[in-house]
């Protein structure tokens, strides 16, 4: 399946309509729900994406889901600033990618560990591609960036595919944001890249 242009075909209607989920947590890292809950919570979507932080053993333990798109969340620094990475449609046996994973349940779940994340991101986003993935900046709003539009552009510049334009900003995200919504989705059609969306589920129900 080629994830990339099936990314590319949701609209925005169908994110803010939740025809759409590619923002979703589970036990596998710092979410309440059972993976397989979220399976069958969102059998009657056009598409779901489990993205646990740092870890796609859910993917690995469950396989072949028809609506279910491989993702991941990765914790990340750029220029200074702490940010997450969104990874979707890779191939979850690629071998390079495994160095970019969790080594431990902590490494998934407490905010006090992922915060000292050491990962290369132009290495990573080179290995997303090579296993046939894309990549997309998660909330936009809230990187603590003086100029939104340059970081976007400088991480586009590295390979970059997308930005989650549709994304609720609620729980902490909403307090901790520095940019306008709007701000985020006029960058992203500016450059020309891929919008995603999602809920960022942490609880048990979709």
């Amino acid at each position: 399946m080629n994830y990339k242009e099936l990314i590319q075909s949701f609209t925005e209607e169908d994110y803010k309509e939740g025809r759409v989920n590619l923002h979703i947590h589970t036990k596998y890292s710092d979410g309440k729900a059972d993976f397989m809950s979220i399976v069958e919570q969102g059998k009657d979507y056009k598409a779901i994406a489990v993205s646990d932080h740092n870890t796609i053993q859910g993917h690995w333990d469950h396989r072949n889901i028809p609506n279910m798109i491989p993702a991941v969340e990765f914790d990340i620094w750029f220029k200074g600033v702490f940010m997450h990475l969104l990874a979707y449609g890779f191939d979850v046996d690629c071998e390079e990618l495994k160095p970019f994973l969790a080594k431990s349940k902590k490494d998934t779940e407490a905010d006090i560990v992922r915060i000292f994340a050491k990962r290369d991101v132009k290495k990573l986003i080179e290995v997303i591609h090579k296993a046939g993935g894309i990549t997309v900046l998660a909330h936009p709003a809230c990187c603590f960036t003086f100029n939104l539009d340059k970081f976007v552009k400088d991480l586009k510049d590295i390979g970059l595919d997308g930005v989650e334009a549709y994304y609720e900003y609620h729980r902490h995200r909403g307090i901790i944001r520095f940019h306008k919504v709007s701000t985020v989705k006029a960058i992203g059609e500016k450059y020309n890249m891929i919008l995603t969306g999602g809920t960022d589920l942490h609880g048990k129900h979709l």
